[in-house]
């Protein structure tokens, strides 16, 4: 299948497109990027997504992919002939996916106040379930990079930002996680266009939108970002 068919609807500090690049990258795939404006959203964005209206959308061949848990698998069937992401063994594919879905409802947290301190333990407590899964290999499928590291790393470059909404270390509380994800955040920069840690401005809106609670949905949390509202 022609790799220039291949389109790509994101907004850059999604986590959530973040893991589309990453598979792209990792799969060595050619694609158009289309940089999303989220509060004035494409013809396109709504034509390819009509049911949710959000990105990331993977725009293969004409044809939309939504959710980027299933575009991740979208493109690691297609071009099965690359590195693998999901492993070929039945149950340890079905293990890849229960814990990329975990990483899905449990890797951010939005809240403030009481709720906040509740969000943040709650999310902590995610976080060393996944170092428990993490244990002593170099990357969660074993010895090479795959599903669940794909779905996991892009929220490396939020960490920041949670640790100063919430007032804590994630590093002091998951060390080997943190390990982890710096392994390979510098390689996936340069491929993956995924940032160590997003600036301080993006921090500062952040903390804007979470502490107003205009956004409830974590997509949302990067709307105002590039459209200059604070930037």
């Amino acid at each position: 299948m022609a790799n220039a068919e291949v389109v790509l609807l994101d907004c850059w500090p999604s986590p959530f497109g973040m893991r589309i690049r990453i598979a792209l990258a990792e799969k060595g795939i050619k694609y158009e990027y289309k940089e999303e404006d989220l509060q004035n959203k494409s013809a396109l964005l709504l034509q390819m997504n009509p049911v949710h209206k959000m990105i990331p959308v993977l725009i293969h061949n004409g044809k939309p992919v939504v959710e980027s848990l299933i575009a991740v698998q979208y493109i690691d069937e297609v071009w099965k002939d690359k590195v693998p992401l999901l492993p070929s063994d039945p149950y340890l594919r079905a293990q890849a996916k229960f814990w990329a879905d975990f990483v899905d409802k449990k890797e951010y947290m939005g809240q403030k106040g009481e709720e906040q301190e509740a969000a943040k333990k709650e999310f902590i407590e995610s976080l060393k379930l996944m170092e428990g899964e993490l244990g002593e290999k170099p990357y969660f499928g074993g010895e090479s990079f795959g599903y669940v590291d794909v779905v996991l790393v892009p929220f490396y470059s939020w960490f920041y930002t949670y640790e100063v909404s919430g007032n804590f270390s994630i590093e002091a509380e998951c060390p080997k996680l943190i390990q982890w994800a710096k392994r390979f955040i510098a390689p996936l920069a340069d491929t993956a266009h995924c940032p160590d840690a997003l600036p301080l401005a993006y921090v500062d809106a952040c903390l804007f939108v979470v502490k107003s609670q205009q956004f409830t949905m974590p997509s949302d949390l990067w709307s105002p970002l590039l459209a200059g509202v604070l930037l």
